[in-house]
């Protein structure tokens, strides 16, 4: 009987624990894996926030081998949602801020759409993942665009925080696998 008050209580310490032991920012690589998504965007590192229960929230995304990346916002209307193809993965739905190169970004994927979303599949360490780019025109219509298909490529190695006076001892890895 006491076990359910004392469970009760550390789940509430974890959930107010502070921001920063709750989320973890990640940056996890992944290669083109097929012809069309390598004309569109060759490698991408996406910026995640994964919660202290292994959930990931994307943030952002970056070219992997060019300049430009885009902000995400989170969610997104039912209609672009029911656009994508029968047996797609797009377990998260976020939307492609203009903000930026994400304007260039929301183009390139859906030329003459006036907004963008990405449905992107479940985001796991070591596993490939899909993108599907659904637009919305200027008449109101919702477009699937393009499906994106990546393979695993890595997780960045992000340096630890040092005060600006240290140095590092030792080089850190760019890119682990």
């Amino acid at each position: 009987m006491h076990r359910i008050p004392a469970l009760l209580l550390v789940l509430i310490g974890l959930m107010a624990a502070a921001p920063q032991a709750r989320a973890e920012t990640r940056f996890l690589a992944f290669d083109a894996s097929d012809r069309v998504t390598r004309a569109l965007t060759n490698g991408v590192t996406l910026e995640v926030e994964q919660s202290l229960l292994g959930g990931m929230r994307v943030q952002g995304l970056a070219s992997t081998t060019q300049r430009g990346s885009a902000r995400f916002r989170s969610g997104g209307p039912q209609g672009a949602r029911a656009l994508l193809p029968d047996g797609a993965r797009g377990d998260a739905l976020y939307q492609v801020s203009s903000e930026g190169d994400g304007r260039g970004l929301a183009r390139a994927l859906c030329p003459g759409a006036d907004d963008a979303w990405l449905a992107i599949s479940r985001i796991r360490l070591g596993r490939p993942m899909t993108m599907q780019a659904v637009g919305r025109w200027a008449d109101g219509q919702y477009r699937h665009c393009v499906t994106l298909s990546y393979d695993w490529r890595g997780e960045w190695a992000v340096p630890a925080r040092r005060d600006p006076g240290d140095t590092p001892d030792t080089p850190s890895t760019p890119l682990t696998r």
